[in-house]
């Protein structure tokens, strides 16, 4: 059996460059997995069987690490079958990516488990077509990510920082984030020289999905406010919200409806997954 750690993510900005002829949206993130986790124990079987801690949570083949266990087995040449198990705690509707990393590393753990048939790029490739952040999951923990988000550019581990997870009870579902997404209200951002300015080691923070989803949630504008004024230096609603990551050297404010957690940004070698 193997036991996986499935990491959350952060994106430090997020630029919406433009709506896509298919509905997608065209975007530009530097993205950054953080020590928040779900946990996968993952074993061949004589029958598929998946479980998780949630009962909240679908286990079918909406769940998206059914989906992935489907599209490798389309992908290989042999019949197989799992047991996999999902113990959750990152938080859904948050921003964090949480179905989405626990997607890529469904698809790491059965490749594992069957001899490693396929490479890395070649889960990335499955994996594009379960989620946009998929294959980020499968980089090395930071990556700057164009097109749906597949398009992954790999970056230089960044200096790790401590940094405080926020979430209300609250969550948003990212097709209506895009929704209220007004495209030619957006600041004009180039995400070339947000790029070059982390390389320096100056990096700008922004998220141009904010403003969408506090329209839909005028509270999580207030939440910001207040983490904002209890002295930390950055507040930025992660993904499609509803959780704001915190960097800054204080401890977050009591604010009723919400949790928060400590965590740092994390890494993984070529050959290990997360830990």
């Amino acid at each position: 059996m193997l036991t996986l750690h499935s990491p959350a993510k952060i994106n430090l900005f997020l630029k919406i460059v433009k709506k896509r002829p298919d509905g997608y949206h065209e975007l530009a993130s530097l993205m950054q997995t953080i020590s928040l986790f779900d946990t996968l124990r993952i074993r061949l079987a004589p029958q598929d069987r998946f479980t998780c801690s949630d009962p909240y949570l679908p286990t079918d083949s909406t769940n998206l690490v059914i989906a992935a266990l489907h599209k490798i087995r389309k992908a290989h040449s042999q019949d197989f079958h799992v047991h996999i198990h999902l113990e959750k705690q990152i938080p859904v509707q948050a921003g964090l990516g949480g179905g989405s990393g626990d997607a890529a590393t469904a698809l790491w753990g059965i490749n594992q488990l069957l001899g490693q048939p396929f490479s890395i790029e070649q889960l990335q490739s499955i994996g594009s077509t379960l989620g946009s952040d998929v294959p980020f999951f499968l980089s090395e923990g930071t990556a700057h990510c164009r097109g749906r988000g597949e398009i992954l550019q790999p970056i230089s581990p960044l200096q790790s920082q401590e940094v405080w997870i926020v979430k209300p009870l609250e969550g948003l579902s990212t097709p209506h984030v895009y929704s209220a997404l007004e495209i030619d209200q957006l600041p004009p951002r180039d995400p070339e020289e947000s790029l070059k300015k982390v390389e320096l080691g100056e990096p700008e923070y922004y998220n141009d999905l904010e403003e969408a989803a506090f329209r839909l949630l005028p509270r999580l504008r207030e939440i910001k406010e207040t983490l904002l004024a209890a002295g930390f230096k950055t507040v930025l609603l992660c993904g499609s919200g509803t959780a704001f990551f915190c960097l800054g050297d204080v401890t977050p404010p009591h604010i009723v409806g919400t949790a928060a957690i400590k965590v740092k940004f994390i890494n993984r070698s070529a050959n290990r997954w997360y830990e």
